[in-house]
């Protein structure tokens, strides 16, 4: 037990800033990033599943959480929450949880990328206090202008300063004495940053505080209206699937580091859902379990559940009995933390040994990530899997045609591997190259699989052949 209170301790200064960040990031008060992070402890935290990964607010929402609010309004992300919490339990319940492990590695990691790039985009524009532009494509297109102005105005160069000095900070800590790291780095780069700007008063904009009761908007019945657009009916389905995917993957990652019960990926969906309905049903963000947290859970000497669910109650208490401290905390040093947690998700030194081995899936990736950037996240993604899917039914239907021709008899052609519309031009190019003067013997009997379309071409060919004046067409097939 003395294990799990201290690593709950250390799980909480480590989501105590991203709490905070992602809901900002999100354009939503900052308590709610607190209540999502609350439910992921004390419900999700006590729920079967996994045992040691944490949940909580994830900046891989970041990017489709902005957009439903901008879209929809905030009191309709409870209800497309609530939607997408009561989706992953149905899902759960169907034993569905082990086929999101089937998903396409190039697909998931061009997702992140493609969050990644967004978050980081966005987060530049919050360094220096300014507003990003809504699109992904017209905040990469503004980011030299937005530097450029940037230069030329005090205050926006302090805050911009500000967050850089954040992001320095969280790559320098790594390589401190061990002693030093004991603070977790979101945690003391925040603390740094917000010391600097309170001891020399530095003009940057600060966190706005609500009150954990006073940011709390459950959903009211006029808003469930909103779930009859179309657009909002994909981004329930784009929560739920990526929040789905994020935790389970997270779940696979966290399982090889420690030697304890493995993951039950049903009953972890599930317990993600329930987490997901209550917070959709308080007007709070989404949930996913978050790897960076996770982690740390482990590295920390965690044991059991206890550990998640007591971090989960160090957030209730801090933000019932200490809300104005958020107040003091600069909103350009939250976005440092959220460019660097940006800059992880963008798989840079995997992409350059993907393209060497696997180009096609290096070229999935590159695609995903683009989508999400360009056009939206859901779209983005649908893209991936469909380029996926072309991929594996192209390499899957390899067909291997050979001609045997003694000079004297029938010429034996061999069909073998899988015959699929995909492969039928290459199919009908070697048997229509054939005399047309002589016996043609067809075996298809080394066929492993033969598709309707090919079928078809086989038997329009064999009839046009016995049509010339020769002997038709002997077709030998499997028994």
């Amino acid at each position: 037990m003395r294990r799990d209170v201290t690593a709950s301790l250390v799980v909480f200064l480590v989501a105590l800033p991203l709490c905070v960040g992602v809901a900002v990031a999100s354009g939503v008060p900052a308590e709610l990033g607190l209540v999502t992070g609350i439910v992921g402890g004390l419900l999700t935290g006590l729920l079967p599943g996994s045992s040691l990964q944490v949940s909580g607010p994830a900046a891989g929402l970041t990017v489709l959480v902005y957009e439903a609010v901008q879209a929809y309004g905030l009191p309709a992300l409870g209800v497309i929450v609530l939607a997408a919490g009561l989706l992953q339990v149905l899902m759960g319940a169907l034993r569905m949880g082990r086929w999101f492990r089937a998903i396409s590695v190039a697909v998931v990691e061009g997702m992140l990328a493609g969050i990644g790039l967004a978050l980081i985009a966005g987060q530049l524009y919050a360094m220096a206090d300014v507003k990003a532009p809504s699109s992904g494509l017209e905040k990469i297109a503004g980011l030299p202008g937005m530097l450029r102005d940037t230069t030329n105005s005090g205050t926006a160069l302090t805050a911009f300063a500000l967050g850089a000095g954040t992001i320095a900070v969280l790559v320098v800590w790594k390589k401190l004495p061990k002693a030093a790291q004991v603070i977790p780095a979101p945690l003391a780069a925040v603390a740094l940053a917000t010391a600097a700007s309170v001891v020399f008063q530095l003009p940057v904009a600060k966190v706005e505080v609500k009150g954990l009761l006073g940011a709390i908007q459950p959903p009211g019945l006029a808003d469930f209206g909103q779930l009859a657009t179309a657009g909002a009916i994909g981004t329930v389905l784009a929560f739920t699937l990526i929040a789905s995917a994020e935790s389970l993957f997270s779940a696979a990652a966290v399982d090889r580091l420690h030697d304890g019960p493995r993951t039950q990926y049903d009953k972890e969906l599930m317990a993600q859902g329930a987490g997901n309905t209550v917070c959709g049903l308080l007007g709070a963000l989404p949930m996913t379990a978050v790897i960076v947290r996770s982690a740390a859970n482990v590295q920390a000497g965690a044991k059991t559940k206890a550990s998640r669910v007591l971090h989960g109650l160090w957030l209730l208490l801090f933000a019932a009995l200490l809300p104005a401290a958020l107040g003091i905390i600069p909103l350009a040093a939250l976005a440092g933390v959220l460019v660097h947690a940006g800059g992880k998700l963008i798989p840079v030194k995997e992409l350059g040994k993907l393209w060497r081995e696997h180009r096609a899936e290096a070229l999935i990736l590159v695609v995903t990530a683009v989508a999400i950037v360009a056009v939206s996240m859901f779209e983005g993604v649908l893209t991936g899997l469909a380029l996926a899917v072309v991929k594996t039914a192209w390499e899957s239907s390899h067909v291997r045609v050979e001609v045997i021709d003694k000079g004297a008899g029938p010429i034996q052609a061999h069909l073998s591997g899988n015959a699929t519309f995909l492969r039928l031009p290459k199919i009908l190019d070697a048997l229509e190259a054939l005399p047309q003067n002589r016996p043609i013997e067809l075996n298809l009997s080394n066929l492993h699989h033969l598709d309707h379309a090919c079928r078809t071409a086989l038997a329009n060919w064999s009839a046009r052949h016995s049509t010339t004046g020769t002997e038709p067409v002997k077709v030998t097939s499997a028994s």
